[in-house]
């Protein structure tokens, strides 16, 4: 049996991404997303318009993605309710956000720079995707504050040990990238870390369903 419900976030399951764009002063800033997909060449990547992320490639269309795997969640933790842009909507604040400018001191990660893109990509991101903003879409009702950012990539960084013998294809296998769903993060099925971002959201507790309890009785 199905009900018709209003869920309070619809993150069925999509891939972290760390997302390098430059600031005004010239400095990279971080920011973590987790509403992103690839089609050919092209990826698509949906944030809202005041996040310093957005702000940035408005002005300045170059940037990376770097992808996450588990072994970094910590590290992505530490940085998912900072902003680096000074001005905090309430709505954000409200949930714990604040300002840090920065975001790679503040997650314990190394900063590299990129080779077509003056950015700085994440060291510890097993792949790094150099490329530029095309187009920028608004979604939703007139006055949205969403945003959904077409990117190019041009350029493609994988860690050995995650190609196959044709180094055209990443090993499925061996590519485990960090999911969120419901703003909680999962590795291989499974929960990977207590989520901030889950805290900010006010979300209940995982394992908290009625089939679970059902189940527990």
């Amino acid at each position: 049996m199905k009900r018709v419900v209003e869920p309070k976030v619809l993150y069925f399951g999509t891939p972290v991404v760390l997302v390098s764009s430059r600031n005004p002063d010239g400095t990279t800033n971080l920011g973590p997303m987790s509403s992103a997909w690839w089609l050919g060449h092209s990826a698509m990547l949906g944030m809202t318009i005041t996040s310093q992320t957005v702000q940035n490639l408005v002005e300045r269309p170059e940037c990376i993605l770097n992808l996450v795997e588990p072994a970094m969640v910590a590290a992505l933790d530490r940085i998912a309710l900072l902003t680096g842009a000074e001005q905090i909507p309430e709505s954000k604040r409200a949930r714990g956000y604040r300002f840090e400018p920065d975001k790679f001191a503040a997650a314990g990660l190394t900063r590299q720079p990129g080779s077509l893109v003056d950015v700085d990509a994440v060291h510890e991101s097993p792949i790094n995707l150099e490329g530029r903003i095309e187009r920028i879409h608004q979604v939703g009702e007139a006055g949205s504050n969403l945003r959904a950012l077409e990117m190019t990539v041009a350029r493609v960084h994988v860690r050995e040990d995650l190609l196959m013998n044709d180094d055209r294809y990443i090993d499925p296998l061996r590519w485990d990238p960090l999911i969120m769903k419901f703003t909680e993060y999962f590795s291989g099925g499974a929960p990977a870390y207590e989520s901030s971002l889950a805290r900010g959201w006010a979300m209940p507790p995982l394992g908290s369903s009625p089939t679970t309890h059902r189940a527990a009785g």
